[in-house]
């Protein structure tokens, strides 16, 4: 239940993120279903398929139906959306909080080491994000200097070391969860980022 409970959320949020994208750049209403469909189920399929184990969208078309849902209320209500400032990056920073934590606990629930599962969920949070900013043209978050992997990362491990500890999957969820949304929402609001790579060699 908790599973499926944290993949229609990231699959939703990410999707309005996918409209997002969509309505900016005045995009007809399939355009609207494809990059809804492709930021909400991409990081989930990438998760099963490496996981080898069937993808959760052609098991259930209930996310499907999300994904049209979402669609469906972006095309007509993007505008309003975008009032509330920011939406892109905030519903990018929920889906990837969400999904980190996802695809951390889908790992682990199929049997694989806490390492696996971490890296599940890196990738997991952010593929679905990739996927969309490369297909629209857009600079993706991932290759910019504020917070966003480490987030994610954050989100996935916290969940796997809170699991080690015996704590219930819902109180290891919430805190790793809210812990990735609020070093993205630092970065969002505040500029934070982790120190880049400076080479101490000198040029010859």
């Amino acid at each position: 239940m908790l599973l499926q409970m944290l993949d229609y959320l990231g699959v939703a949020v990410f999707a309005i993120a996918g409209g997002i994208v969509a309505s900016r750049k005045g995009l007809d209403f399939v355009a609207f279903l494809f990059f809804a469909t492709l930021t909400g189920v991409g990081g989930g399929t990438l998760r099963d398929l490496l996981l080898g184990v069937p993808v959760f969208w052609v098991k259930s078309e209930g996310y499907l139906v999300v994904c049209l849902g979402v669609s469906i209320f972006m095309w007509f209500f993007a505008h309003v959306v975008e009032g509330f400032g920011k939406p892109l990056r905030w519903a990018d920073a929920i889906g990837m909080s969400a999904y980190s934590v996802m695809g951390a606990a889908k790992a682990l629930s199929v049997g694989d080491t806490s390492l696996v599962a971490v890296l599940m969920g890196v990738a997991t949070a952010t593929f679905g994000g990739v996927l969309r900013d490369v297909i629209a043209g857009e600079p993706s978050a991932i290759v910019k200097s504020e917070i966003y992997v480490t987030a994610a990362f954050v989100g996935a491990g916290g969940f796997v070391a809170l699991k080690a500890f015996g704590l219930s999957g819902w109180v290891c969820a919430g805190i790793a969860g809210l812990l990735a949304l609020m070093l993205r929402g630092g970065a969002i609001e505040f500029g934070w980022s982790m120190p880049g790579y400076k080479s101490g060699r000198s040029q010859s």
